[in-house]
Order: structure tokens, then C-alpha cells, then sequence
């Protein structure tokens, strides 16, 4: 990626020098993640910005003894966490949700894309398949887990801030983790049934209300022992291939990783 495309990036409240300091130079795709990609931003009070993306390591990463497989910061608003190509690939043959939404995030939503990035997105078939259930459902139970298990050690460890912990008290269980877990079964099923990641969600609305509490507890699991139900049936139906294209995915990553090494960095 150019020096001037990664510029032209701006990152609302970070300054031009800290925006370089957070995407790497040979980034080739960036993208929104989480509520913003989702469609239930609200405010940045209760909300971070989060942004994913993809990028070469230096020549010594690959040629070298360094050892390069991402890269998170948090600056103010924004959480960002963008992954070496080859950790990327690992991740996508894994059916990590977060990380395979990056390559079905509507245009509007895509922060920088350079002509690799978009190789990787024509590609996205190779990485669906039988398999997806697996990693979605995992998701799904950890949120699940998550929702109800607010001790002094989770908060300790900052994984909530202030904003997140009222919301506990008030409600009684994490609502974020609630909406979260809704929506990793619905995108489940889809992708399953489909073969197709509906990232930006048609029924943000209702995922607001559980967002903001209108849902009980009990309503949350009722709806939730539904979708794990629908879930093994899609998986049971599922015409999809059993697993990724391994061959096709490490070819791909080959000539990719052959092209970034033409690059200076």
C-alpha cells in the first residue's frame, strides 16, 4: 500500500501523526467492525469505533528472525486491531466470525482498500464451510457464558468500563454480551443455510432492544435455546463443503505475500 493511501485514512479525534502510527504502511484492507458494522452504534459514551484490517509484515517478518502477527491499539474512541496477513488466513481457516466479517462489510463501511484487499475479497468462498457452525456456536456459548458472570475479577481486569458495569447493575446481566450472542446464532444460521455473512444486521432494531434492556434474562435464553436448535438443523442441512479450500486459501496467500515483498517498506 502507498504511503498517500494511508494517509488519506483520517481517524476522527487522532492526529495525522497518530493515525500513521496506528495502521501499518503495507495495510491493504480496513474496515469497521462491531456495533458501527452492525448497525447499533449509538454514542461513543457507550460504544467504541472498532476497525479491523489486514496488512503485510516487514521483509524481516517473512525473510528474517521477527516475528510479526498483529497489531492492537486503543486510542480514545477507537479500538483497532489489524493482523498480518498469514495470522489473518490462520484466523479465516478457523471461522472466526470477527474476523471473516471483515470481507462482508457493505462498501460504505470499508475504510481503506487497496487492489490486494479486494483479492481477498472475491476470494471469501474459500473459507466458508460445514465447519463455521463450530467456531460460531463457540462464539455464541462464550457471550452466553459471559452475560451472566460479572464477579470482581471481570471487572478488575478492566474488560468493562464504568458505562458497562452500571448497565450490569441495572439490568442485571451484560446486555451487550446478550445482543451479541443473539446476533452471532441469527449470523450462524445464515451463513449456513445461505453461505453468505449478513454483517450489517436487518434486525438491528430489535437487537437495540436488548441492548437497551427492553429484554428479560429469561426472554434472552428462551430466544437463545431457539437459535442453538435452529443452528444444529442448518448444520445438519448445510450443503456447503465440509471444510475450507486449504489449497485454493494457501496459493492465494502465497502470491500475495510474494507481491508485498516487491514493496519497500
Amino acid at each position: 500500500m502507498s504511503v498517500k493511501a494511508r494517509t488519506a485514512i483520517e481517524l476522527s479525534g487522532l492526529s495525522f501523526a497518530e493515525t500513521l502510527e496506528i495502521i501499518p504502511h503495507k495495510s491493504l484492507l480496513l474496515g469497521y467492525r462491531g456495533s458501527i458494522a452492525h448497525g447499533t452504534f449509538e454514542n461513543k459514551s457507550t460504544d467504541d469505533k472498532d476497525l479491523m484490517g489486514v496488512c503485510f509484515g516487514p521483509k524481516n517478518s517473512y525473510l528474517g528472525l521477527t516475528k510479526f502477527e498483529h497489531k492492537e491499539t486503543q486510542k480514545n474512541e477507537w479500538d483497532v486491531v489489524i493482523y498480518e496477513i498469514r495470522k489473518y488466513f490462520q484466523l479465516l481457516l478457523k471461522g472466526n466470525p470477527n474476523v471473516l466479517g471483515l470481507l462482508w462489510l457493505p462498501e460504505k463501511y470499508i475504510v481503506l482498500k487497496t487492489p490486494e484487499g479486494q483479492e481477498l475479497i472475491d476470494n471469501r468462498d474459500l473459507f466458508i464451510c460445514k465447519q463455521i457452525y463450530h467456531s460460531f456456536c463457540g462464539y455464541a456459548y462464550a457471550q452466553l457464558k459471559r452475560m451472566t458472570s460479572f464477579g470482581n475479577d471481570r471487572f478488575k481486569s478492566g474488560y468493562m468500563g464504568a458505562k458497562r458495569k452500571e448497565l450490569v447493575e441495572k439490568y442485571g446481566f451484560d446486555v451487550k454480551n446478550a445482543t451479541c450472542l443473539i446476533r452471532l446464532l441469527r449470523q450462524g444460521i445464515e451463513l449456513l443455510n445461505e453461505g453468505y455473512l449478513y454483517v450489517e444486521r436487518k434486525d438491528a432494531p430489535q437487537l437495540l432492544q436488548i441492548k437497551h434492556g427492553e429484554w428479560s434474562l429469561e426472554k434472552v435464553n428462551q430466544e437463545a435455546e431457539k437459535l442453538f436448535t435452529r443452528m444444529e438443523t442448518a448444520y445438519d442441512n448445510c450443503k456447503l463443503p465440509s471444510f475450507p479450500n486449504y489449497e485454493k486459501a494457501e496459493k492465494l496467500l502465497m502470491q500475495l505475500v510474494e507481491t508485498s515483498l516487491k514493496v519497500p517498506d
